[in-house]
């Protein structure tokens, strides 16, 4: 069945980008808030910016795997934007908020006792220590970070992010400076290292979901739909759904989480240089894909408002644009690791740094192969998010576990240390991880649409048979 974007393709692209540029925006927003803690520590030293790295990825990997979970509060408020049910959507919220807690409390736990993962991977000792104090300051953010995700999934799902936007871009400025003053110390305050760089990021995280309560409070149609209403109460139904969706939605994430947090770890035991390269390069490669999860995120809403209306082809329409706009986009946007190598490099190690010749020669390969796979990192993100949208999780995770654990770590290991290809071989692992994953979903958004507009017609000509 030929894919037809939808007849007023300028509105469509209206619709989506009036979700998607915002959520951009606030996305690369959080994540450029990570990227200027890494250029503060960096400062300090490559085994702190390593240190801060890896602690940072195993931590936000951990977090990543949560929102993934809560997502389906979107799907559920995007389906009920759909039907008109506004109170079912409030109703989704107060679930996603009693979940958050429930899962946020050992996540905290995990991210405390984060220093055992890099012991048992054998990460240079240095690393280990200067790592801890970070971790520790980190760990209260979870939370708020996990709040925050609900009350964002229930404004994109109404179409109306623009508020997440002022408040996330708000809060880079806010935690680059805390991170200025926390780490070198300044205005009466003792100079905390790393530790100030974690303290920074909590502090940003609580303000960031306070802010945006506030709104969703103080701005009468949002609080229409009752999230404030009435007494808190478990709704077993409804967390029973998001569960059941939620959870192999969490675990396709963990899969991909893995894909780049086993990289790091790999990329540690062959020295901190090629670890301290790869943080370079996950700090651009981040950028092309927050980008994506943007215009995925808008993609997943306008797939479930179709699927909220019963219009499965308006569904596979809005899916299959989203994706041809990522895509597009993606690609328009290699130029930049390809032709800024050295601007990229310069921003996070100096070159007085005794480790800079090795760490920036191999970076400059790292990022010439993050430009070549950055295309499919942002197909998988927005082909997967699309399925979310129709409520498809469990085949998902299956083409995730291959594409990324068999494809991807698999053939980064082999090339890596079989065929002794170090660095270079663990980053075309990811390429190939990265391939295999986003077609495959893809195709799979593309059969499973086209599947349910042929018995939606199907049924149609029965009814009218009749």
């Amino acid at each position: 069945m030929p894919v037809r974007f939808p007849g007023h393709t300028k509105q469509e692209l209206t619709r989506l980008l009036k979700i998607a540029l915002p959520l951009i925006a606030a996305f690369l927003s959080e994540y450029l808030m990570f990227v200027a803690t890494k250029m503060v520590v960096g400062q300090l030293g490559y085994l702190e910016l390593a240190a801060v790295g890896i602690s940072g990825d195993l931590t936000f990997e951990v977090l990543v795997i949560l929102i993934g979970l809560l997502s389906i509060v979107g799907v559920l408020c995007a389906q009920a934007e759909g039907l008109g049910e506004k109170k079912q959507a409030g109703l989704a919220v107060r679930q996603g908020f009693i979940i958050s807690t429930v899962v946020g409390i050992p996540a905290m736990a995990i991210v405390w006792n984060m220093d055992i993962v890099l012991v048992w991977t054998s990460q240079d000792p240095r690393v280990i220590e200067l790592a801890r104090p970070f971790l520790y300051c980190i760990t209260p953010s979870v939370l708020a970070v996990l709040y925050f995700s609900v009350l964002r999934s229930f404004v994109a799902a109404l179409s109306r992010p623009k508020a997440v936007m002022y408040i996330t871009v708000a809060a880079v400025p806010m935690n680059y400076l805390l991170a200025l003053l926390l780490v070198n110390g300044g205005w009466g305050i003792p100079a905390l290292g790393i530790a100030g760089a974690g303290l920074a990021m909590t502090i940003a995280s609580w303000t960031m979901f306070i802010l945006l309560l506030m709104h969703v409070y103080i701005t009468d149609d949002l609080r229409g739909y009752g999230i404030f209403a009435s007494r808190w109460k478990i709704d077993l139904a409804i967390c029973r759904e998001i569960m059941v969706l939620g959870i192999p939605v969490a675990g396709l994430l963990i899969f991909e989480a893995s894909l780049f947090t086993v990289v790091s770890v790999l990329a540690g035991i062959i020295n901190a240089e090629t670890l301290a390269a790869y943080q370079i390069t996950v700090a651009w490669f981040g950028i092309p894909l927050v980008v994506a999860i943007g215009i995925a995120e808008a993609t997943m809403v306008r797939v479930a408002q179709g699927v909220g209306q019963g219009d499965w082809r308006k569904a596979r329409n809005s899916g299959m644009f989203g994706i041809a706009c990522g895509v597009l986009l993606l690609a328009m946007m290699i130029v930049f690791p390809v032709g800024l190598t050295d601007t990229i490099i310069s921003v996070f190690i100096s070159e007085e740094d005794p480790g800079f010749t090795t760490v920036s020669a191999l970076a400059t390969n790292f990022l010439f192969i993050a430009a070549l796979f950055q295309v499919f990192d942002g197909l998988q993100a927005i082909a997967a998010r699309a399925l979310r949208g129709l409520k498809d999780s469990l085949v998902p995770l299956w083409i995730a576990g291959f594409g990324y654990w068999v494809m991807g770590i698999g053939g980064g290991i082999l090339l890596a240390f079989v065929a002794n290809m170090q660095g270079i071989g663990l980053m075309w692992g990811l390429a190939m991880g990265l391939f295999s994953t986003g077609v495959l979903l893809a195709v799979r958004f593309y059969r499973l649409t086209a599947y349910r507009i042929i018995r939606q017609l199907r049924q149609a000509e029965r009814k009218n048979s009749e």
